[in-house]
């Protein structure tokens, strides 16, 4: 489920969401980082800032979704989209996929802008909108226990116990977007898990051949992911806490 085996192209053709968002981050990050006159506009116009929202800049509690304040910042969201967006993508399909990240990145603006006062409080990045998905999960795990295999469920607690515990330990962090889309991430569940069946790449798979697009041996694949399947998950796990610690030493320096 979170053990990522698809090559580039079978990746953007299983989760064209997903893919789509990913691309859009890094392009945007690209033009803020080396193109200053486009950046500049694009950071200034994008970012979420208190004071202008409340002054009708609406579109800034959607805009700071995509956008991110450094290169950590990106790599960080953009792995844990990799990772944990795409059976979900698969599960509740495109449209309500995308209902429950821009959703809950938007919600979870929305609160803060309410429970940070000061005009000047600005903000920026999906890790609102990730959070989200991590609380979509959470609801799964405790409520519809039939669409998560334990060890995924596990895998993802500890995800989403580190990612809350370090809300609360590095610097400029936006808490509240943090916890408000975590929570709105829960509360979607009953509305958007309702009738939602297992992910199964190999069904994912099967499905893509009968349409014609990817030709595909599932019993191939099987073997394929059986050979490397002992060393996946603590690569897995290193990955994410480099990135942890690349994140951590970030705000500190």
């Amino acid at each position: 489920m979170f053990i990522r085996t698809e090559n580039f192209r079978e990746f953007l053709k299983f989760y064209p969401v997903v893919s789509f968002i990913i691309i859009i981050q890094l392009i945007l990050w690209v033009l803020i980082s080396f193109v200053p006159f486009i950046g500049e506009w694009i950071y200034a116009m994008g970012i979420g800032w208190n004071g202008l929202v409340a002054q009708g800049q609406y579109w800034r509690v959607v805009t700071p979704i995509f956008l991110h304040a450094d290169f950590p910042h990106l790599i960080f969201n953009s792995f844990s989209l990799v990772l944990f967006a795409p059976a979900l993508e698969v599960m509740l399909g495109k449209l309500k996929f995308l209902v429950a990240y821009l959703g809950t990145g938007i919600i979870a603006n929305v609160l803060t802008f309410i429970v940070e006062p000061s005009f000047n409080y600005v903000h920026l990045g999906a890790s609102g909108a990730i959070f989200g998905l991590f609380g979509l999960y959470i609801f799964m795990i405790f409520f519809e226990k039939q669409l998560i295999d334990p060890q995924n469920a596990r895998i993802i607690l500890i995800i989403a116990g580190i990612g809350l515990v370090m809300t609360f330990f590095r610097a400029n962090i936006n808490i509240s977007g943090h916890i408000f889309g975590f929570i709105a991430g829960f509360a979607f569940g009953p509305i958007l898990l309702r009738n939602v069946k297992p992910f199964s790449p190999v069904l994912l798979k099967r499905r893509v051949r009968n349409q014609g697009d990817i030709g595909f041996d599932p019993n191939r694949w099987n073997k394929k992911r059986n050979r490397y399947k002992p060393y996946l998950k603590p690569i897995l796990y290193g990955i994410l806490i480099v990135l942890m610690l690349l994140g951590v030493l970030s705000s500190i320096l």
